[in-house]
């Protein structure tokens, strides 16, 4: 057995779930195992989006983000669920509970992928064996399949378990960068988004080793300190630990929503703004934090996005602020046209304790924007009908999450 045991350094295992939301449709239930299936947000409502899908559909040409009737049109016999983001949150939570059996130094980054720093744990068969155990313990006991790359550092980490799915394990060594990390074009490098690409392409780094090359001079006057950073890790330099605290620091809790249909109704888009505001308000006090600045964003039915913030002098948790604030931002900002998605985000987020209350002015002035609020309300009722808000408050509490980019609840395999 090849062993991976650095004299010096670290070993890092990171766990990328395979396929997950549609992985864990399949373990739910087992008939759509082997088929052509994709999770797509409302497809009855709108042109669905593709959110991920099966390996067997993407064999097909389907892929993230594409339009649900072009998917159906490469995959006529494509298999579509809406998201059912409590099942997965669910899935997730199980997932890092039993990373968490393994060793204490576990940090997830998303609701799917996760890393461990095995370094000081004592298996006698070595990291790659326990890779491969654990590897087959969360498919056998939750029958969801994952990736998992090994490496001294995280960076190179991440980029190995990209390496081979489903199913892979792969090792990635500095001295190996030469062979296995450099040849690929450097939109394969993880932190190069598409804008950075053009500005790399710009001065000629088209793969990864052209990037670890450059003057880093250079970098740094074309992409700021983050030129600095890409190149360390283009050369498999990434000092980062495996932090378990960090998925206390969030700093933003947010929900968004897309619209059945582009609308200028102002009576739809109040109440959506309404649900959003609560929506943030319970997953904020399930946090026991409170957030000083509200953010608005629009999104417009050409997909020009606009958002706009506003910061409190004092800490707010309840919906009421939260959707007096957004409301303020709403009149403000929007110029008419027809909305497609609204989201709304409570940031400079503090935990309850830490944060020392104030009586001062904005006492007043929540009151003056909540009188506001409902000045609206009554005008919208007025226009048409019985108040379209006033049943929102008995909705159950595990009201399905309106998006996946949710992180707040990624401390919950803890509990």
């Amino acid at each position: 057995m090849l062993q991976f045991k650095p004299q010096k350094g670290r070993i890092i295992f990171h766990i990328d779930m395979n396929c997950f939301y549609a992985s864990v449709e399949m373990a739910y239930d087992k008939k759509l195992k082997g088929k052509a299936l994709a999770i797509a947000g409302n497809p009855e409502e709108r042109k669905g989006i593709i959110v991920t899908s099966s390996y067997e559909a993407r064999a097909k040409g389907v892929k993230t983000t594409m339009p649900l009737w072009q998917a159906r049109k490469l995959c006529p016999n494509l298999m579509v669920k809406r998201p059912n983001f409590e099942r997965y949150r669910k899935a997730s939570r199980k997932i890092f509970q039993l990373l968490s059996e393994i060793t204490p130094l576990v940090e997830p980054v998303s609701i799917d992928e996760g890393y461990l720093d095995v370094t000081e744990v004592d298996y006698p068969r070595g990291s790659i064996q326990l890779a491969k155990d654990l590897q087959q313990a969360i498919k056998n006991r939750l029958d969801l399949p994952c990736s998992i790359g090994i490496a001294p550092n995280k960076f190179l980490a991440k980029t190995a378990s990209d390496m081979k799915k489903p199913m892979g394990i792969t090792v990635l060594r500095k001295r190996e960068l030469n062979e296995k990390l450099w040849p690929l074009p450097i939109e394969k490098m993880h932190g190069v988004g598409q804008k950075t690409a053009e500005k790399l392409h710009s001065i000629q780094i088209k793969t990864i080793g052209d990037l670890a090359k450059k003057d880093v001079y250079i970098l740094k006057q074309l992409l700021g300190i983050n030129g600095e950073r890409l190149n360390n890790r283009a050369n498999g330099i990434d000092p980062r630990i495996v932090d378990p605290k960090a998925v206390h620091e969030f700093k933003s809790i947010g929900s968004s929503q897309t619209l059945p249909r582009d609308t200028t109704d102002e009576q739809v888009i109040v109440q959506l703004m309404k649900q959003l505001s609560l929506q943030v308000e319970r997953r904020i006090k399930r946090k026991q934090s409170s957030g000083r600045t509200v953010q608005l964003m629009i999104r417009f039915q050409d997909r020009n996005t606009i958002t706009r913030s506003k910061t409190l002098p004092s800490y707010i948790d309840n919906e009421e602020d939260i959707m007096s604030v957004a409301y303020e931002l709403f009149k403000t900002h929007w110029d008419g046209k027809p909305i497609r998605l609204i989201g709304i985000t409570l940031q400079d987020i503090e935990e309850k304790k830490n944060i020392v209350h104030q009586l001062d002015l904005f006492t007043y002035e929540k009151e003056e924007g909540k009188e506001k609020l409902q000045t609206a309300i009554q005008e919208l009722t007025s226009k048409y009908g019985e108040n379209p808000f006033k049943q929102l408050d008995e909705q159950p509490k595990d009201e399905q999450p309106r998006t996946s980019f949710q992180k707040d609840f990624l401390d919950d395999y803890l509990k």
